[in-house]
C-alpha cells in the first residue's frame, strides 16, 4: 500500500459527490468554506444534480468527476461531499488504471465504504476515513475532529489515533496485533461480499461503524461475515461510532454481538474508537498497517 502525497496548505481540493447530493445554495457554502481555510477548490458539476432524490445525478457522471479528479494535475487531494446512497452503482465506470497512477488523498466514509475497499484493494493506494465537507466540516468541524484530519492528512510520519477528551478507547479482548485495516460502514462492507471488489480480510484488521441501525439489522449483517468467513482470519478488530442506532436490551450491544461472532478466535477488540457518523470524527487511514495495543489503549499507524 502506498500514502499518497501528504496535504499542503495551498493545495487544490478536488470536492465531489459519489454518492448523494446537496442543495445548491450548501455546495457554494462549501466551496468558500474549504477556500477560508487557503484551499483552492475545483469543484465537480454534480454536487447538487439529482437522479431518484437520492443520488447525485447519473452513475457514469458521478465515476467519471472522480476519475478527472485523479487526472487532473493541478489537484492534490480529492474529498467528498457526504455520503448517502448510490456508491456501489459507480464501481463500473471507475478508471482504476487513472486512480492507480495518479495516487492522491481520497477523503470520506459512510457509502464511499465502497471506494475505500476497491482504492485499497485495486490501486494499493491508502485513503482516509475522516470528516466530509457537508456532512462535518459546514457546521460541525469541532477542533478535536479539525486536528486529527489535518495531522492525518499531512504527517510525515507515523500517526497514532487520540481519543477525544472523555472518550476513552476501551478494551473488549486483549492483545496486540498488526495488519493493514480494511473495513468501514457494516453495511455497506457487507454489500460487497460476493462482488469482484469484495473485502479482503485475511490478516488485516477489521474496523466496523454504522447509523441508525437496529440491533438485530447488524447481528445479521455481523454474522453474515462471520458465515461468509470473514471474521476467521482478522488479526483484531476496532468498534467505531454506532450512531443512533437502536438496542432492544441495553447490555447487548454491536460488541457482545462481535464477541458472540469471534467466540473462540485468539484476537484483540477495541471499542468506542470515535470515528464514523458521530462528533468527533477522529480520521484514519484505510489501507494503512496498524498496530493495536490494548495494554497500552494504543492504535497507530505506520510508514514502515
Amino acid at each position: 500500500m502506498i500514502y499518497p502525497e501528504r496535504l499542503k496548505p495551498g493545495d487544490t481540493i478536488g470536492l465531489v459527490a459519489p454518492c448523494s447530493a446537496i442543495s445548491a445554495d450548501r455546495a457554494a457554502r462549501c466551496i468558500e468554506m474549504l477556500e477560508n481555510m487557503g484551499f483552492r477548490v475545483k469543484a465537480a458539476d454534480n454536487l447538487a444534480a439529482s437522479k431518484g432524490g437520492f443520488m447525485a445525478g447519473d452513475e457514469k457522471m458521478r465515476a467519471e468527476w472522480i476519475n478527472r479528479m485523479f487526472k487532473d494535475k493541478e489537484v492534490d487531494a480529492v474529498f467528498c461531499l457526504r455520503g448517502g446512497d448510490g456508491g456501489n452503482r459507480i464501481v463500473e465506470f471507475l478508471d482504476l488504471d487513472a486512480i492507480r497512477n495518479n495516487r492522491k488523498i481520497f477523503l470520506g466514509y459512510s457509502d464511499v465504504t465502497t471506494l475505500h475497499l476497491i482504492f485499497n484493494q485495486e490501486c494499493d493506494l491508502i485513503t482516509y476515513h475522516g470528516p466530509m465537507v457537508s456532512s462535518n466540516m459546514l457546521e460541525h468541524f469541532d477542533e478535536e475532529s479539525k486536528k486529527a484530519l489535518f495531522e492525518a492528512l499531512m504527517c510525515e510520519g507515523d500517526y497514532e489515533y487520540r481519543a477525544p477528551a472523555g472518550m476513552p478507547v476501551k478494551v473488549a479482548v486483549e492483545g496486540r496485533a498488526s495488519g493493514i485495516l480494511t473495513g468501514g460502514n457494516l453495511c455497506v462492507m457487507c454489500a460487497s461480499l460476493g462482488t469482484p471488489y469484495e473485502m479482503e480480510t485475511e490478516g488485516r484488521i477489521l474496523f466496523i461503524e454504522e447509523i441508525g441501525g437496529h440491533i438485530g439489522n447488524m447481528d445479521r449483517n455481523i454474522y453474515q461475515l462471520k458465515n461468509a468467513g470473514k471474521l476467521d482470519k482478522v488479526k483484531g478488530i476496532l468498534l467505531g461510532q454506532f450512531t443512533d442506532c437502536e438496542l432492544e436490551d441495553e447490555n447487548y450491544g454491536v460488541t457482545e454481538a462481535v464477541l458472540d461472532a469471534v467466540k473462540g478466535l485468539d484476537i484483540p477488540v477495541m471499542y468506542n474508537v470515535q470515528s464514523g457518523h458521530g462528533f468527533p470524527m477522529i480520521t484514519i487511514p484505510m489501507g494503512a498497517m496498524c498496530e493495536m495495543d490494548t495494554e497500552r489503549r494504543s492504535i497507530k499507524w505506520t510508514r514502515r
